[in-house]
């Protein structure tokens, strides 16, 4: 089968993880790449034998690109991912798919209209952990899933936030911890446990007074199942300890991944992250095969790159959907619910109500989903 012919929007630091998998994958010819800094451009496509461009709309208007990822700071996300559209072009987007749920609107329905797929990079569903739950949950290991608890309690220093002049702000990060560091948990325990119902939340920013975006978000979910959930996310405990997701069904099992260990990940930085494993299986009959992942998993850490290597196999399945002309495991609509979900928290602390799901984008407010109460800033900051 002819290999795909893809482009990069981006080249920043998950840009060139998405690169190397572009440059290495059977089903791939990387033959552009883009980025707004054309000297960053140019030394990309040095490294990997394509052409540099620093116009994306000329770049996919170009003829030469089936397949473009878009690793660009969050709110340009969606700009872009429309842009492919237009050109005929289909796209996988990192995390998050927007900033606000009218951008995701636009993308979706871009590409609906022109008939091109749309992706979201959720490459932690592709982790063995992970995906045992999934199996565990369609087989009815657990009964039905009755509590979800996402926990994410990482840190993020000041130099961190200072690594790109995008960070740390609402107009160019588009959020915090809820916007660019958990996106991947708030997909996993979706995906889980199935539609939400309703969702209340807070949040804030408690020790990161030199960014406008929070650091610390929590939530309690009501399920369209009858499952409950709760969500405690945060930047704010150093070392950072861990990111959960706990899943435990009608039948009194329980089972649990840690997607992210003491050594939070930061794309393009890290070097040494603690590999993905199950931390917890109480289905019954199963209890002894934990160490026995708990090993699998810790061999694979330690043999392969654990961010590229994930982020590779859900680029690979992309590139097979495309092949195969179906849809990708992660769609754009699948993408939002994140999106909802981040959203949902922002407005309920506003409006001082539940959400109810599904959540439209709102036009009729200008404080970007109550991310821009000034109340909240002055309390925060004294």
């Amino acid at each position: 089968m002819d290999r795909i012919a893809t482009a990069l929007i981006g080249c920043g630091k998950v840009g060139m993880t998405h690169a190397l998998a572009l440059s290495a994958l059977p089903q791939s010819r990387l033959v552009a790449v883009c980025d707004a800094d054309a000297a960053r451009a140019e030394s990309f496509a040095a490294k990997f034998g394509c052409k540099a461009y620093s116009d994306p709309e000329a770049m996919l208007a170009s003829g030469e690109v089936r397949m473009v990822s878009i690793c660009t700071p969050h709110p340009l996300h969606a700009p872009y991912a429309v842009m492919a559209a237009q050109a005929g072009v289909h796209a996988l987007v990192e995390k998050p798919l927007a900033a606000s749920l009218r951008d995701c609107d636009l993308a979706i329905g871009a590409h609906r209209a022109a008939g091109t797929r749309l992706g979201l990079v959720s490459q932690r569903r592709f982790y063995p952990g992970t995906q045992r739950i999934w199996r565990a949950i369609q087989d009815g290991k657990l009964g039905q899933p009755i509590l979800g608890i996402l926990t994410v309690q990482g840190w993020r220093s000041e130099s961190y936030y200072q690594m790109d002049p995008w960070r740390g702000k609402w107009d160019t990060e588009g959020g915090g911890v809820l916007v660019n560091q958990t996106p991947h948990q708030l997909d996993i325990l979706q995906w889980l446990m199935g539609p939400i119902e309703e969702l209340y939340g807070y949040w804030d920013n408690f020790n990161h007074p030199f960014v406008e975006v929070e650091d610390t978000a929590i939530a309690v979910i009501r399920f369209k199942s009858g499952a409950v959930g709760n969500i405690v996310v945060s930047n704010s405990q150093n070392p950072g300890l861990y990111g959960r997701v706990q899943i435990h069904g009608s039948n009194g099992a329980s089972v649990g991944v840690q997607t992210d260990g003491g050594n939070i990940f930061i794309s393009g930085v890290s070097t040494n992250v603690d590999p993905p494993i199950n931390y917890l299986w109480n289905v019954a009959g199963e209890e002894h095969l934990l160490e026995q992942w708990q090993a699998e998993d810790r061999a694979l850490g330690a043999r392969v790159d654990v961010m590229n290597y994930f982020h590779e196999r859900q680029i690979e399945e992309f590139l097979q959907a495309l092949q195969a002309g179906r849809e990708p495991m992660v769609t754009g609509e699948q993408g939002r619910v994140s999106v909802e979900i981040f959203t949902a928290i922002y407005r309920s602390q506003r409006d001082h109500l539940p959400i109810k799901f599904p959540v439209a984008a709102e036009d009729s407010h200008g404080d970007y989903d109550g991310r821009l109460s000034k109340a909240l800033y002055s309390r925060a900051r004294q």
